[in-house]
């Protein structure tokens, strides 16, 4: 059996779970936070979450598993089986990991964590988003889903990154950077929230803040 590595306030852990439930993967989550340290370095080079692990061995980073998922179980049709839509939902999950949630990302020790970020990262992070958050909206459709009237697993990414990249640009700049685009992600959660696979996944999260903020 696969184990999930990592712990339910990670937005790519999320990611990887919410696969592995809505396509009834038989998984068993071990609760690792990131560290620098040989005990977390011996199964992820970085020190990240999430990881799996299986028979074969470990691996990182979350895409990566969602293709080794894809792979490994055919049958479960996590990417589309017809060609194009499924590299149009990698194109939709390069865009919201890579060109939203990473640039957001510097701006969470300021929005998240009680910290301070500088004006020149809020500037470059500010320019880049704009940019991004613009080109992201020509290619989702919100219809309700990113492909239109069909869920798939790029959603899988919206549904776990996008409210992030909103908060965060409330939060920092006073105005959501998706919304000024006409993305209203909160309808858009709303619908991806109708599966049990969605629900499972906002559970256990609220679940584990519940925990942590009483210890």
């Amino acid at each position: 059996m696969i184990k999930l590595c990592g712990f339910a306030l990670s937005n790519y852990y999320n990611k990887v779970k919410f696969a592995l439930l809505e396509h009834d993967i038989p998984f068993e989550e071990v609760l690792v936070k990131p560290a620098q340290d040989e005990a977390v370095f011996a199964h992820s080079p970085l020190g990240k979450v999430p990881y799996i692990q299986t028979e074969e061995g470990d691996l990182c980073e979350s895409q990566a598993i969602l293709e080794y998922l894809a792979a490994r179980y055919p049958d479960k049709a996590i990417f589309s089986r017809d060609p194009w839509e499924a590299a149009k939902e990698r194109e939709l999950i390069t865009f919201i990991d890579l060109h939203l949630e990473l640039v957001a990302r510097d701006l969470y020790k300021q929005a998240y964590f009680g910290g301070t970020v500088t004006d020149a990262t809020k500037g470059r992070v500010e320019k880049l988003l704009t940019r991004h958050v613009a080109g992201f909206r020509r290619i989702a459709q919100f219809g309700p889903f990113l492909r239109g009237e069909r869920f798939s697993v790029a959603d899988i990414a919206g549904y776990v990154s996008l409210p992030l990249v909103g908060g965060t640009t409330q939060i920092i700049y006073g105005h959501d950077f998706l919304a000024d685009v006409g993305i209203d992600w909160k309808a858009y959660l709303k619908a991806v929230s109708d599966r049990p696979a969605a629900r499972r996944v906002a559970d256990d999260r609220k679940a584990y803040i519940a925990s942590t903020s009483q210890s």
